[in-house]
């Protein structure tokens, strides 16, 4: 139900500029960028928002308003920027100093999934060592990835950490370096939620080793054994299943094989099987595949994340991680905000305005603060013949 405010009610709760102070400052925290000139930080620091606002591309940016550093200037500012390492750090410490009241010390459900950008060509050397290979999407099998930390809790949905993928990474070396980015905030895991990408022998190993509760989808092996063998039946179940590589590699976990009915949908009907790995989740079986719908939150992330990305046909790995952490952020700064000034105490559950400040407003807000500030070419001028 979409709650109204009169208007004897109505107050002010933010400007465009409040709303650019609050994303700069954020930045100067955090960042640290070496500038001479004309191209101080702060000025940099606005157009990376002006881009990010807009989906644009620091080019088309830099022609669009005046009294700014041209492109070149901004890119060669922006590729001082070399440390991947110490820019990733940097990044996940924005990431968590912005994020609302009540998470810190808590134990909270938490997902963490991949989200790939498409890279295309022969990759140099420098770039081959972030490129992740995946199934084909787009007409390429070759990504630039990124492992999200992602908080599963109603109004405060935000990414606690990121981390741009090496092609030495293994799935537990990512989780584990996501994890570890919990302890800073004392955040215990309630439930962690995988995306069927972790589903192989040393990530259930190693989950148990730690005791987390967590909830996957299997992958359906085989053709008459394997997880395929359980699809069968027109009611839910448990069992247990054991992976055995080789004689000495072997993991026993339990399966939930969860049945649904098609019911037309899609024009499809009979049985459909979920596959779900499980260990020590109190979730109700009949519950679970709603359970797990939750995690699909970080997929929205990701779309509300595009919306932000800065566009650009550069392939370094730095610059690329540092444009995507950018766009993870603005999002957490947005859902921040709803809880800190689009919002109002009651008993229970705060009420949360997010129809009035859509992350698009916000945006929109910052695009306009930095017109307002640089103000906007409005005539071209070709050469005389």
């Amino acid at each position: 139900m979409t709650e109204k405010l009169s208007v004897s009610s109505e107050e002010l709760a933010i400007t465009a500029s409040e709303t650019l102070d609050e994303v700069i400052e954020c930045l100067v925290e955090n960042f640290s960028i070496e500038t001479q000139g004309g191209c101080d930080q702060q000025t940099l620091f606005e157009i990376l928002i002006k881009a990010a606002s807009n989906g644009d591309s620091i080019e088309n940016t830099a022609k669009l308003l005046k009294n700014v550093p041209t492109a070149n200037d901004i890119r060669y500012h922006l590729n001082k920027i070399s440390n991947f390492e110490e820019l990733e750090a940097q990044i996940n410490q924005a990431l968590k100093s912005r994020i609302p009241l009540g998470l810190k010390k808590s134990s909270l459900k938490i997902a963490i999934d991949l989200n790939l950008i498409c890279y295309y060509g022969k990759p140099t050397s420098e770039e081959s060592a972030y490129i992740y290979r995946s199934q084909a999407k787009a007409g390429t099998h070759s990504f630039y990835a990124y492992a999200t930390l992602y908080v599963i809790t109603k109004n405060k949905r935000v990414t606690l950490a990121i981390r741009g993928v090496r092609q030495s990474d293994t799935s537990v070396a990512l989780i584990t370096y996501l994890l570890a980015e919990l302890d800073s905030l004392k955040i215990n895991v309630k439930q962690l939620y995988l995306d069927r990408g972790f589903f192989n022998t040393p990530v259930i190993r190693w989950l148990q080793a730690l005791d987390i509760p967590f909830l996957m989808p299997a992958i359906k092996t085989g053709k008459k054994g394997g997880i395929k063998q359980f699809l069968k039946g027109k009611k839910s179940y448990k069992t247990t299943y054991t992976i055995t590589r080789d004689k000495d590699d072997s993991v026993t976990f339990d399966l939930w094989i969860i049945c649904k009915y098609r019911k037309g949908k899609r024009n499809q009907r009979g049985v459909q099987y979920f596959v779900y790995v499980a260990h020590k989740v109190r979730t109700n079986l009949n519950y679970i595949y709603q359970d797990y719908r939750k995690r699909f939150g970080i997929e929205t992330s990701y779309r509300l994340k595009n919306i932000c990305r800065i566009r650009t046909n550069n392939k370094n790995p730095v610059l690329r991680l540092l444009f995507v952490g950018i766009s993870f952020l603005l999002v957490n700064i947005w859902v921040n905000l709803l809880w800190l000034r689009i919002s109002r105490k009651r008993k229970g559950s705060r009420l949360i305005y997010r129809i009035l400040f859509a992350l698009k407003q916000m945006l929109a807000f910052l695009s306009q603060a930095i017109e307002r500030k640089y103000q906007v070419v409005e005539s071209i001028y070709i050469p005389s013949g």
